[in-house]
């Protein structure tokens, strides 16, 4: 599994972009036995047929990722940029950055410190300050392997360190991706529907379209949330715990879990002895926002893997916390055939 989660994050796939991504998964859900489509927003759409059908259960990850989109190059060949999604400008200095289909290399950057002005040096540094070097002297140069438009991710790479922990970018919501192309592999009375979606980055748009089209009568919806069990934060404002197992939410700025839902959620946790934790903030938003809205409304719930530092380079799981994630939505939905 941690090599499926491998090449779903070091694969490039920002927002409105998310076409290697996509061609990984169409290939990986196929293999699985489901019915693979594309829908016109670019969703992958897997449907595993039930033994009985009747009851259709949507299960949801968006494919996307943060990242940036390049808007002019200078004349000395540096490039101009724009995020695309929520990133903090705090964390972009000296990242590593992939730009265009061919993934030019190149390196976030500002004018030294020593050419700061001491106000300056107290100050964050903009996002609108900054640029990215691909090496070259000129636009000329610079045009020859980048234009405006191109899109840009992080480069990093899927490391494994710590105890059982894994860093990487996209682990919001590539986790969440891996999770669904695990559950297909299974087989329910009930139909069941994994859509990958794109664009939730910037405002749930993919899964609107999903929705729409796949009609559920229900939908778990599986994401990568923050988890800020770190030095210097108040343990009331910890959100979520690493290593705690996967979180339950109630309510998010986007949705609100359908009740009976989110208690069959927790309580298949507690009947299987599987670890799981309650979301403790209500901060962000995810697919869940659009899928409970269309038609008429959908039944929804969300289970999310911890993860630090999510939306940089470098986030944090514990992939303790990602296989238990596996084993709840898993015995829940085989709950799902008795209800």
């Amino acid at each position: 599994m941690a090599e499926l989660l491998k090449r779903l994050t070091e694969a490039r796939g920002v927002t409105g972009n998310e076409d290697e991504v996509r061609g990984i998964i169409l290939e990986l859900a196929a293999q699985s036995g489901a019915e693979v489509s594309v829908d016109r927003m670019g969703n992958v759409i897997a449907r595993r047929p039930g033994r009985t059908g009747g009851k259709k259960i949507m299960l949801a990850a968006h494919m996307d990722e943060v990242g940036f989109i390049i808007s002019s190059i200078s004349e000395n060949g540096m490039l101009k940029f724009k995020p695309v999604g929520g990133i903090d400008q705090r964390i972009l200095l000296s990242k590593r950055v992939r730009i265009g289909k061919d993934g030019i290399p190149g390196v976030i950057g500002v004018k030294a410190i020593h050419l700061q002005e001491p106000s300056e040096r107290n100050t964050v540094i903009k996002q609108k300050q900054m640029y990215i070097d691909i090496g070259a002297h000129s636009r000329e140069e610079a045009q020859k392997v980048v234009e405006a438009g191109d899109y840009a991710s992080f480069d990093s790479s899927f490391t494994p360190f710590g105890d059982n922990k894994v860093k990487a970018k996209a682990l919001d919501d590539r986790a969440g991706c891996a999770i669904l192309l695990e559950l297909l592999k299974e087989t329910y009375d009930f139909d069941l529907i994994a859509c990958f979606t794109v664009q939730e980055e910037i405002g749930l748009r993919g899964a609107e379209v999903a929705a729409w089209h796949v009609e559920p009568d229900m939908a778990v919806v599986v994401e990568g949330t923050t988890c800020a069990d770190i030095p210097d934060v108040p343990e009331h404002m910890y959100t979520t715990r690493m290593g705690m197992g996967p979180a339950i939410s109630f309510m998010d700025h986007s949705s609100i879990a359908d009740p009976k839902l989110f208690q069959q959620m927790v309580e298949t946790a507690e009947n299987h002895s599987i670890p799981y934790q309650i979301k403790e903030a209500i901060a962000g938003g995810n697919d869940a926002g659009s899928i409970q809205k269309s038609r008429g409304g959908v039944r929804t719930i969300v289970v999310s893997v911890p993860c630090r530092y999510i939306h940089s380079s470098s986030s944090v799981m514990d992939l303790n916390d990602y296989y238990n994630t596996i084993a709840l939505v898993k015995e829940f939905l085989k709950g799902c055939e008795t209800r």
